[in-house]
């Protein structure tokens, strides 16, 4: 009697994994809309909706492996609660960045700010280490698609002064 309690709990699907699965693969379905509804000038080499084209293929590689990931049995001991003092944290990190950009302040402070309190949410206590850190890492993400791939990230006082 215990072993088929088992088997019927091993054989349940894992609603938040499937819900997880569908919305990843809704925004896969909508960026590789919107990839397939750019309009561009350049001809050669890369087009700007080819980075769009990757992103929604690895979008619906994640969902798909939600969906698998849904229907292996777990057991209910495994489960871990979730740490929502760091999911506040990268909320407000990509509220920062949004903001950022929104309000004009450019992509250079916005990815600084999410790569920092990123990494505070993960328990870094390196605050100052961390806002050098993602400065020189967002700088040089800035400068690779600005100057190598003629693509243009929001501008701020910063970038406008590079």
């Amino acid at each position: 009697m215990q072993q088929a309690a088992q088997t019927r709990k091993g054989l349940a699907l894992d609603r938040s994994k499937l819900v997880v699965g569908i919305i990843l693969l809704g925004f896969a379905a909508v960026t590789g809309y919107d990839a397939y509804s750019m309009s561009f000038r350049a001809a050669y080499g890369l087009n700007p909706n080819t980075a769009s084209y990757l992103v929604a293929i690895l979008l619906a590689a994640l969902g798909i492996a939600h969906f698998w990931s849904a229907t292996r049995p777990t057991d209910e001991d495994d489960a871990l609660d979730a740490d929502w003092r760091a999911i506040g944290l990268i909320a407000a990190a990509l509220g920062a960045l949004v903001a950022c950009i929104f309000l004009g302040a450019g992509f250079i402070l916005g990815s600084t700010l999410l790569f920092a309190l990123t990494a505070r949410a993960f328990d870094r206590k390196a605050i100052l280490v961390d806002l050098v850190i993602g400065f020189v890492i967002s700088l040089a993400i800035f400068f690779l698609f600005n100057n190598l791939l003629s693509l243009t990230l929001p501008h701020g006082p910063l970038e406008r002064l590079l």
